[in-house]
C-alpha cells in the first residue's frame, strides 16, 4: 500500500497531565480518507480512560493512526527541566509564556504511579516521529505542545510578548481578542487544508460570551490535532523536532523565523534539532 492510498487519522488530546475526575482534559480528531479529503470529528472533554476508547475507536477506522499528545512523553531527569522544555521556554517566555518543567518528582504527573505511564503502556503506540511521517499502517504518537505552535500558524503571534493570553482560568490575563484571534488562525487554517467542519465548531465556540477552561481545553485538543496533520501531510522543513527520543522531545509547526529562534536556543544548550545538533552559523 503507498502512502496516497492510506486513510488516516490523527488525533489530538489535551491530556491536563493529571486524571482529576473534575479537571479531565480533551480530545478530537482528523480523520483523512484515501483521496485526501479531511473531516474534524469535534473536541470532547475525556478522561484518560476515555481517551483510550476514542483512539481504540479511530485506531479501528484507519490504516495510519496517529496520536499528537500534549504532555511530556519520555522524562528520565528527577528533577529541574528537560533539555527540550529549556528550548521550548526560550521562545515561550520572549512571546510572554512560561512552560512547566517535567521531570519525575512530580507526583501525579511524572512520578512511577502517574496516570501517564499507564495510558502509555495501555495505548501500545510506537513513538518514533520521523516513522510517523514514512508509515502507512499502525498505531503511532508523538509528543506536542500547542502554545509553541501557535507562533508559527500565526505570524501576528510571534514577536516579544505578542503570545496570545488564551486561558479562561487566568482571568487577570485573559484576553478576549486574543481568544477571538486564535480562533481565527485556527478556521484559517482548516480552511487552507481543506479540514471540513472545523468552521462549524469554531462558529459555536465563538459563541461563547465567557469562555471557560473546558472550551480551551477542547480548542488545545484541535491545536494538537493540527501539529500532528502538519507533521504528517505538510512538508518535513514546515516542522520541527526539537529534542531526541532519549532526554525528551517535541514536535511543532514551524516557520523560518521560529525554527532560526529554537536552532539558537538550541545550539545554547546543546539539544538536537531534526536530529542533529544545531551549528552555532
Amino acid at each position: 500500500m503507498k502512502v496516497d492510498d492510506a486513510t488516516i487519522t490523527v488525533v489530538g488530546f489535551d491530556s491536563a497531565w493529571t486524571d482529576k475526575p473534575r479537571a479531565p482534559g480533551a480530545i478530537c480528531a482528523i480523520r483523512v480518507d484515501r483521496v485526501g479529503n479531511a473531516v474534524l470529528v469535534e473536541p470532547r472533554l475525556a478522561s484518560f480512560t476515555q481517551a483510550l476508547e476514542f483512539i481504540g475507536v479511530e485506531r479501528a477506522l484507519t490504516d495510519h493512526c496517529l496520536v499528537a499528545l500534549d504532555q511530556p512523553t519520555i522524562v528520565p531527569n528527577l528533577t529541574s527541566s528537560r533539555p527540550v522544555d529549556r528550548v521550548a521556554a526560550s521562545l515561550i517566555s520572549w512571546l510572554g509564556g512560561g512552560v512547566q518543567p517535567a521531570n519525575r518528582s512530580k507526583l501525579g504527573m511524572f512520578d512511577d504511579a502517574a496516570p501517564v505511564w499507564r495510558f502509555l503502556t495501555a495505548l501500545g503506540a510506537t513513538e518514533d516521529p520521523e516513522r510517523a511521517r514514512l508509515g502507512v499502517n499502525g498505531l503511532h504518537l508523538i509528543e506536542v505542545f500547542p502554545a509553541l505552535a501557535i507562533a508559527s500558524l500565526e505570524a501576528s503571534f510571534f514577536g516579544r510578548l505578542l503570545g496570545p493570553r488564551y486561558n479562561p482560568a487566568r482571568r487577570k490575563t485573559f484576553n478576549p481578542s486574543d481568544w477571538q484571534a486564535l480562533l481565527m488562525t485556527v478556521e484559517n487554517y482548516a480552511a487552507r487544508e481543506h479540514i471540513a467542519e472545523v468552521d462549524n465548531w469554531i462558529a459555536s465556540l465563538r459563541q461563547v460570551e465567557q469562555p471557560r477552561k473546558a472550551d480551551q481545553d477542547k480548542l488545545d485538543s484541535l491545536l494538537c490535532a493540527i501539529v500532528g496533520y502538519h507533521w504528517l501531510r505538510r512538508p518535513r522543513d514546515e516542522s520541527i523536532m526539537i529534542g531526541d527520543l532519549t532526554n525528551g522531545y517535541m514536535i511543532s509547526t514551524a516557520t523560518p523565523a521560529v525554527r532560526e529562534r529554537l536552532r539558537l536556543a538550541a545550539f545554547r544548550v546543546g539539544v538536537p534539532i531534526d536530529g542533529e545538533l544545531p551549528t552555532a552559523v
